[in-house]
């Protein structure tokens, strides 16, 4: 798009563009990763035309055949194709920005709150509806047959009967082998390439930082003092595991962290409901969870690392998509890992979320009418956790 003399925009003038729209959807961009799709296509692509819809629809089919979070690498890409790098940067800080510091303020403030308020129990009932929500999508969507649904089962199986967290996370790598033995009747479209793809020196250089970022957050690199060093690693490792929905990044992040005695279950509940009441993207459940650790330099390290394989994946990757990401053996393989965080987040459904949650009678209607609200009556994610505590106080008060 030229400006008023007819020249094209200069990079610092398409940077401040990019940083100036994706700040208005990171205000205002509710509902979850399929609704900041929409979003994103309501304003970039029929609004501001920076691409047409065939690029588009490549870019979304192409960061959901990847780990991360889709819509925050899609923003990343669509940043990066109108502005470089510094393009790339504003957009995915202008869109996680405002949710990333509403909760790392809201995670300094809970430590001033009531622990035992009744609306910590709506808080609960309304986390267990949502993420009962997500698993029934996400199970319609991604295990539409037998074999997916068994590997779906199996991997929940594991999860609940493991005592330790990489128990589970373990479990999604034969729901990947799974995949590609039981999945090959299945028709696999890959998708659209991409036309308009970094340079080979970008793209190593983002996969040397990769390999290099992952080495730092293996088990047994203790490089930096904890809890700097946990800060680190396991929002990196969950960043770099979630297939299928932001959803899943809560088992990889609250086992490692409940069980290491950094975070309490009641405080991380806490946090995955206020992320559902912010708009933006879900994984910056991470910078709650920093904060409550290390404060505000926790923050900002915790959500650094969740978000830092994926974008550098998309980026790293997008040239080589055509070619070896496209090819069925690969495809068999994600749907078997998207398989097996269905199972994954079911069980989670149960623990840690489902013990803590139901603690009564009234705790289980007011599940029951927060989970119809969201799924029969598609009332907003935040609404429903915002009815959740008042409904939860008001019964307090009653009674």
């Amino acid at each position: 798009m030229d400006d008023q003399h007819g020249q094209p925009p200069s990079s610092i003038a398409r940077t401040g563009e990019v940083a100036r729209s994706f700040l208005v959807l990171g205000l205002t961009a509710f509902g979850g990763p399929v609704a900041h799709l929409a979003h994103f296509r309501r304003e970039l692509v029929e609004r501001r035309r920076w691409i047409n819809e065939d690029a588009y629809a490549e870019l979304v089919a192409y960061c959901q055949f990847l780990p991360g979070p889709t819509s925050s690498q899609v923003g990343f890409l669509l940043g990066w194709q109108r502005a470089g790098l510094p393009g790339a940067l504003a957009a995915w800080s202008a869109f996680t920005l405002p949710s990333a510091v509403a909760l790392a303020t809201a995670a300094i403030a809970f430590g001033h709150l009531d622990p035992g308020g009744a609306w910590l129990a709506g808080m609960k009932a309304a986390v267990l509806a949502v993420v009962a929500q997500a698993v029934l999508g996400m199970c319609r969507s991604l295990c539409p047959d037998a074999p997916r649904t068994s590997i779906a089962a199996g991997v929940a199986m594991v999860a609940l009967l493991a005592a330790r967290p990489w128990m589970s996370v373990l479990a999604l790598l034969p729901a990947g082998l799974a995949g590609i033995l039981l999945l090959r009747g299945v028709a696999t479209d890959p998708g659209p390439g991409a036309e308009q793809v970094p340079s080979r020196t970008l793209s190593l250089t983002c996969l040397l930082l990769l390999a290099f970022a992952t080495a730092l957050a293996l088990p047994g690199i203790t490089l930096v003092p904890e809890p700097w060093g946990a800060l680190y690693a396991i929002p990196y490792q969950a960043g770099a595991l979630v297939f299928g929905g932001g959803h899943v990044v809560l088992p990889l992040l609250h086992d490692p962290l409940v069980q290491r005695g950094l975070v309490g279950d009641q405080a991380f509940l806490v946090g995955y409901g206020a992320a559902q009441a912010v708009p933006g993207p879900l994984f910056t459940l991470a910078a709650w969870t920093g904060a409550l650790v290390a404060g505000i330099p926790g923050a900002c390290l915790a959500l650094v690392a969740i978000f830092l394989p994926g974008l550098l994946l998309a980026l790293g990757c997008l040239r080589f998509y055509r070619g070896s990401l496209t090819s069925p053996l690969t495809r068999r393989a994600v749907m078997g890992l998207n398989a097996g965080v269905v199972g994954l987040l079911g069980a989670a459904l149960w623990n840690p979320i489902g013990q803590e949650a139901i603690t009564g009678p009234a705790s289980i209607a007011l599940a029951l009418l927060a989970f119809t609200a969201l799924e029969a009556w598609r009332v907003p994610a935040w609404a429903v956790v915002a009815g959740c505590c008042a409904l939860a106080s008001i019964h307090a008060a009653m009674f």
